[in-house]
Formats: structure tokens, sequence, C-alpha cells
């Protein structure tokens, strides 16, 4: 689902990649219990995570909204 970022907010891959990283270290940690907390990826999900709402919000000025 994180692909999609690729096209639609013209996100890198590489900056993708990291919410999918993320996403499947949530559910590792859900179903399996093993909860592993990586300072890294977690400063690279916010860094990623604030470049994708600034990449949406400039969507939504665009369209006016």
């Amino acid at each position: 689902m994180f692909q999609c970022l690729e096209h639609t907010l013209e996100l890198p891959k590489e900056q993708w990649r990291v919410l999918d990283r993320a996403h499947n270290k949530r559910n590792v940690a859900e179903y399996e219990g093993d909860l592993d907390i990586d300072p890294e990826l977690l400063d690279a999900l916010l860094r990623v995570a604030r470049e994708v709402y600034r990449r949406a919000s400039a969507l939504t000025s665009i369209k006016g909204s």
C-alpha cells in the first residue's frame, strides 16, 4: 500500500520503504509479541512522516481545500 505514495505524492522509494519496514515491525510486535524498538528506524519514520504531511498538505493547497 505504501508503494502508492510514490505515485500520489512522488515520495521516493527509500522513504516509502521506511513506512513499510515500520509497518512490518508493528505487525511482528502485534502478532508475535516481539517488540524490538529500533531508534534509527524511529528517527527515519518521524522524518518520513513529516515529509508525507508536507507533501499531502501541498496537494490540498493546490486543490483549494
